[in-house]
């Protein structure tokens, strides 16, 4: 099974290269998450990968407050998603980082749960990214199953909290990735 900071990393990696392919009058698209377009969604990454240094060092989400729950991005989108996601990896590989308890809004867990939720959902809105903008949504297969592994366990806390929509039906015969996306709520 592949390394989860590798997997995160790459889901990084991912998201950002389909960013690049963001135009200047693609910013307001809609995406698949309901109420975000392609800077909310954004903005959202950014976020995520600011608070991921501070809650794999052990401060709780009181200690960082709001500090990074506004817009991040700037006059550069594309440079704060590469800032913060250089920033966010260098912690995914600080020693203890796997074992480090990190604080979340529903409670304590190991670094290496956190830090697979932050690939799970680098991975998912890769693909809700590349929907908004028209690019290629094909996901790394190897990145699509090691998410579907984790997931099939995760899936129904996620959508008791209603972080994910419904899950939708998809036949048989649907690829891994289609699958994955059904799972999250995400039609594909």
């Amino acid at each position: 099974m592949i390394d989860i900071r590798d997997a995160y990393r790459r889901a990084l990696d991912g998201f950002g290269n389909r960013l690049q392919l963001v135009e200047d009058d693609q910013w307001e698209l809609s995406t698949p998450c309901v109420d975000w377009d392609v800077r909310a969604l954004v903005n959202h990454m950014v976020n995520e990968n600011l608070w991921a240094p501070d809650l794999l060092a052990g401060r709780t989400i009181p200690e960082v407050s709001d500090t990074y729950e506004r817009d991040v991005l700037g006059d550069d989108a594309i440079k704060a998603f590469e800032v913060s996601a250089q920033g966010a990896v260098q912690a995914v590989y600080v020693e203890g980082a796997l074992t480090a308890v990190t604080h979340l809004s529903f409670g304590d867990v190991p670094g290496e749960e956190y830090i697979t939720e932050l690939f799970a959902d680098a991975l998912i809105h890769t693909w809700d990214l590349s929907r908004a903008i028209g690019a290629q949504e094909r996901l790394d297969p190897e990145l699509v199953a090691t998410c579907s592994e984790w997931f099939a366990q995760a899936k129904e806390g996620y959508r008791q909290t209603g972080v994910i929509g419904d899950h939708r039906d998809v036949p048989e015969e649907a690829d891994p990735q289609t699958r994955l996306l059904a799972a999250w709520g995400r039609t594909g």
